[in-house]
C-alpha cells in the first residue's frame, strides 16, 4: 500500500505551509490542522495513510492524538515532530505506538528518508495481512474442517467463542476424527497467527525423550548432548504448543508440565535459568481422561488445568450425514493432488460408504477415497470400488428401509447424548419403540388382544404385561 494522503498538524502556520508545499510537490495529498482539536476533526473525516503531528498543540498534544490515532484507526501510521530533543519526548511518541519522530528543526530530506521507509513498511504489512487473510480463508472453520450436522455445528460455535481467546483448549475424540486440524484451525483464526504452531504427539516419542522434546537441555546435559537445544514450549514462543495424545504423558513428567502451565516458565534439562514462555496450549486425546484421572493414570489438577474449554469431536458414524461432503471434499483434493480427471461418487457407492462403520474416522474415509481415485477405471465410482468394505454392489440395504430410518434416528438421537453417564440405554431405547408399536397394532387390531398378540408374534400373557408395564390405554386405541 503506498502512502497517498497525508495530515499535517502544527500550531506553527510556517510549518504547515512549507511541509504541505513540499509534500504535494511530491505528489501527495495533504491536509493540515492548526491544533489538537482539528486534528482529531479531520481524522474522523477522511483516511490518511500517514500523520505528522507536532508534540505541542493546543487543544490536544501530539502524543494525545497519537494514542487516539493508535485505538481508533490503527492502519495510520504516525510521525511526531518535536522541538524539544530529550529522551522522554521520543520515549514517550515510540511507547506510544508512533513510527517515527522528528526533531525541530530538520531537513526534508529527513522526512523523505521517514516516509519513504514508511511506504515499505505499509507494503509489508499489506503483505502481512493479504497472508493472513489467506490463511485464515484456507483454515476457516467451513472449509478446512467439513461437515454440517448438528454435532459439527456445536463444535464450529464453540470454535468461534475460543478462537479470539488464550484459554486453554482439550480436544477430545477418536483417532483420525480431525483432532489436530481443530487445532489448527483455533490457531489459525486467532491472534496469535504469524506465529509458530508447533505439534508434539506425546504417544509417539520413547518416555525418556519426550521431557528433552518439551523443554530442550544445555549443552553437556548428557552424553551426546554436544550443543544447547531449545524445546518444543520455547519453539512455539508467542504462539500454540498442541500436545497430542496427552493422556499417555508419563505421571512423573505430568507433574513438570504443570508447573509449566502455572509458573509459564521452563528449565532446560541440565540447566539453571528459568525462561519465560508466552505459549497458548491445546490438547487432544482419544483416551476418557476422568477415568484415567479416577484410576490415577493422569493428575486431577493437570486434567483441570486442560479442561478449561473441552471440544468433543463426533466419530463419524456418528455424523453420517456429513460424508457426502467430506467424499466430494476429498475427490476434489485427490483431483488437484493427483492430476486426475474429474471422478464423481454414484449413489450407490455413497449408500455403501455411509453405512460403513469407519473405525479409522475421517482419516480412514480419506485414504479410502483417495485410493479408490487413483485406481477407479472411469469417471463414476461404485460400490465395486471399494472392495475393503465388504460388500459387493447389489447387495446393499434400502436407504428407505425400516432398519435405516431407525438407524439414522438412533444415530442422531445418541449423537447429543453423553453416553459415558448411560448405565440402561438398552431398555430405554426398547421402551420407546415398544410403546408406539404396540399403540400401533392394536389400532390395526381394533384393540383385540388375542390378534394383536398374533401380529406381534407374542403370547398374549406378554402383551398384557406390557400394555400394563408401557402404561398403554387399551381404550383410547380402540376409539373409546
Amino acid at each position: 500500500m503506498a502512502i497517498s494522503r497525508i495530515l499535517v498538524a502544527d500550531d506553527e502556520e510556517s510549518i504547515r505551509w512549507v511541509l504541505s508545499k513540499a509534500l504535494k510537490k511530491q505528489g501527495y495529498d495533504v491536509d493540515v490542522a492548526e491544533d489538537g482539536k482539528q486534528a482529531r476533526n479531520k481524522m474522523q473525516e477522511h483516511r490518511y495513510d500517514l500523520a505528522i503531528l507536532d508534540i505541542k498543540m493546543p487543544g490536544a498534544s501530539g502524543l494525545e492524538i497519537l494514542k487516539f490515532i493508535r485505538e481508533e484507526y490503527p492502519a495510520t501510521l504516525v510521525v511526531i515532530m518535536t522541538a524539544e530533543a530529550t529522551m522522554e519526548n521520543a520515549v514517550a511518541a515510540m511507547k506510544n505506538g508512533a513510527y517515527d519522530y522528528l526533531t525541530k528543526p530538520f531537513d526534508l530530506s529527513a522526512l523523505d528518508a521517514i516516509i519513504f521507509k514508511a511506504t515499505k513498511a505499509a507494503e509489508v504489512t499489506e503483505q502481512i495481512d493479504q497472508l493472513k487473510s489467506e490463511i485464515q480463508s484456507h483454515y476457516s472453520f467451513g472449509r478446512s474442517i467439513i461437515g454440517n450436522s448438528q454435532t459439527m455445528q456445536t463444535v464450529y460455535k464453540t470454535l468461534g467463542r475460543v478462537a479470539g481467546s488464550d484459554v486453554t483448549v482439550l480436544i477430545t475424540g477418536e483417532s483420525g476424527t480431525g483432532k489436530e486440524l481443530i487445532a489448527r484451525a483455533i490457531h489459525m483464526n486467532s491472534p496469535r497467527l504469524g506465529k509458530p504452531f508447533i505439534a508434539l504427539n506425546c504417544a509417539a516419542i520413547p518416555r525418556e525423550l519426550l521431557e528433552n522434546e518439551l523443554f530442550g537441555h544445555e549443552r553437556g546435559a548428557f552424553t551426546g548432548a554436544t550443543e544447547r537445544k531449545a524445546g518444543k514450549f520455547e519453539q512455539a514462543e508467542g504462539g500454540t504448543l498442541f500436545l497430542d495424545e496427552i493422556g499417555d504423558m508419563p505421571l512423573e513428567l505430568q507433574a513438570k508440565l504443570l508447573r509449566v502451565l502455572q509458573e509459564k516458565e521452563v528449565t532446560r534439562t541440565g540447566g539453571q535459568q528459568t525462561i519465560k514462555v508466552n505459549v497458548r496450549i491445546v490438547a487432544a486425546t482419544n483416551q476418557n481422561m476422568a477415568q484415567q484421572v479416577e484410576t490415577k493414570t493422569f493428575r486431577e489438577d493437570l486434567y483441570y488445568r486442560l479442561n478449561v474449554v473441552p471440544i468433543s469431536l463426533p466419530a463419524l458414524r456418528e455424523r453420517r450425514d456429513d460424508i457426502p461432503a467430506l467424499v466430494d471434499f476429498f475427490l476434489q483434493k485427490a483431483r488437484q493432488d493427483f492430476g486426475i480427471d474429474a471422478i464423481e461418487c454414484s449413489r450407490q457407492a455413497l449408500q455403501l460408504l455411509k453405512g460403513h462403520h469407519w473405525p479409522g474416522n475421517v482419516r480412514e474415509l480419506e485414504n479410502t477415497i483417495k485410493r479408490a481415485a487413483l485406481l477407479c477405471p472411469n469417471h463414476v465410482l461404485t460400490a465395486a470400488d471399494f472392495p475393503d468394505l465388504g460388500i459387493k454392489e447389489g447387495s446393499l440395504p434400502n436407504e428407505d428401509s425400516l432398519e435405516a430410518l431407525v438407524c439414522r434416528k438412533l444415530e442422531s438421537s445418541l449423537a447429543q447424548m453423553d453416553l459415558s453417564e448411560m448405565n440402561n440405554l438398552y431398555e430405554m431405547v426398547l421402551h420407546q419403540i415398544e410403546r408406539p408399536l404396540i399403540n400401533i397394532v392394536l389400532q390395526k387390531a381394533r384393540c383385540n388382544q388375542v390378534r394383536a398378540a398374533e401380529i406381534l408374534g407374542i403370547n398374549r400373557n406378554t402383551l398384557r404385561k406390557k400394555i400394563s408395564t408401557l402404561n398403554i390405554d387399551v381404550k383410547r386405541n380402540n376409539g373409546g
